[in-house]
């Protein structure tokens, strides 16, 4: 079967509260998309959030002693500085503008993941928002994953994304930071090769493979289409977590 990877179409802006499995529904309905079993739907990290409610308001942070000197260090506003400490476990790198992290999840990345684009609040002018990652990806895709099964009546699996950027490589790509109902990581090790020889250390991303993917069908600015329909995921659902992705502090070679 072809790897089929469909933008769906129509999607509301989203404000907090709102359903996300019940607009999901009435997306793919009219975008004239029907759900099997092992079919996958990727989501936006931004539609969940907001949904979730992770919205801040700047104009209500009061930056800390340790937030105002990283701020001027790295000429950024220390009141989204203090947002950023506060979901991260540990700063590891700093730049004019850019602040690395491990966050809170576990996983590597800038800012804290914290969003400026696409965001809008509700409020006045001179009030600015910013919009926080899901508190717990794994848990809003399980419950994505549950709510659409029980609608449909099908076994599939559900993927939230985000884009980060590589530390060897220039450019943001999709990576998953939520997983619910298929593989993080495919272990190929012990497997023949073309040739016959097993394979001793691969293993495949195989989620931030289909997320990089799903992010070139989404978009990066304007394109309103923060959910996407997969057919054809070459390997079997399963359960699975952000936390066989995540490369334990031992191996990593950047740290």
């Amino acid at each position: 079967m072809p790897l089929i990877l469909t933008a769906v179409q129509g999607f509301p802006l989203v404000k907090s509260g709102d359903d996300l499995v019940g607009l999901t529904v009435q997306a793919l309905s009219a975008s004239g998309l029907t759900l099997l079993d092992g079919d996958i739907l990727v989501f936006a990290q931004k539609i969940v959030s907001k949904a979730e409610g992770r919205w801040v308001n700047l104009a209500t942070v009061t930056p800390s002693h340790r937030a105002l000197e990283l701020a001027q260090q790295i000429e950024k506003d220390p009141r989204l500085v203090e947002l950023i400490l506060k979901e991260s476990r540990a700063v590891l790198r700093t730049r004019p503008g850019t602040i690395v992290v491990e966050h809170r999840l576990g996983f590597v990345c800038a800012n804290a993941g914290i969003d400026h684009s696409n965001v809008a609040g509700v409020g006045t002018a001179d009030e600015e928002w910013v919009l926080l990652l899901p508190e717990d990806p794994d848990t809003s895709a399980r419950r994505l994953r549950d709510g659409i099964q029980t609608h449909f009546g099908v076994s599939i699996g559900v993927m939230i994304i985000d884009s980060h950027g590589r530390a060897w490589r220039l450019g943001t790509v999709g990576v998953a930071i939520g997983l619910a109902g298929l593989p993080g990581l495919v272990d190929l090790r012990g497997k023949p090769d073309l040739f016959g020889y097993r394979l001793r250390i691969t293993q495949v991303g195989v989620a931030d493979e289909l997320a990089a993917g799903a992010s070139l069908v989404m978009g990066q600015a304007a394109e309103g289409t923060p959910l996407v329909h997969v057919r054809g995921f070459p390997y079997p659902l399963r359960e699975a977590s952000l936390v066989e992705l995540l490369r334990p502090l031992d191996q990593d070679l950047f740290r």
